[in-house]
């Protein structure tokens, strides 16, 4: 696909908006389908699910509350409200900063690390089933490729 002068500087191409509306629309409903996934069977948000994997893979399983807003991609206010309910049903707690009064911890309990790790497989399935093997090995590597050159510091 090579674009014109005027297409590069903000004019985009009917087949270029559907190339974005179709990545858009991908992302939309695989990420439905793993929610709806986890729902189900663990009753857990796909969002929930987010918090639970990055506080576990974070030393001493914990967080501050402005380092995992940006890591999940929730605004700060959003994410309180996530581990309000997430500290209701015992997977998350909140623990004081020592060297800043202001901060906050969130800390994953044993009891959210047990839901995370009986909802992984079904997560891991979801991504299997509705990502990875409908596409192969080479459009896998493209695919890796694209992205990269979208978000270089995910590599």
């Amino acid at each position: 696909m090579t674009l014109t002068a005027s297409e590069s500087r903000g004019t985009i191409s009917s087949e270029e908006l559907v190339v974005w509306r179709m990545l858009q629309r991908a992302q939309v409903r695989i990420t439905r389908l793993l929610e709806a996934d986890l729902l189900v069977e663990h009753d857990l948000a796909l969002a929930s699910y987010d918090v639970l994997t990055q506080l576990s893979e974070s030393p001493d399983r914990r967080l501050r509350m402005n380092d995992l807003a940006e890591r999940v991609l929730l605004s700060r206010s959003g994410l309180t409200r996530l581990i309000d309910r997430l500290q209701r049903d015992g997977l998350v707690e909140r623990e004081a900063c020592t060297s800043d009064a202001r901060g906050l911890f969130a800390v994953l309990t044993d009891a959210g690390a047990l839901r995370l790790a009986e909802a992984t497989p079904t997560y891991l399935r979801g991504i299997r089933d509705r990502f990875l093997d409908v596409l192969d090995g080479d459009e896998l590597r493209q695919c890796a490729s694209m992205l990269t050159k979208l978000f270089p510091e995910a590599e």
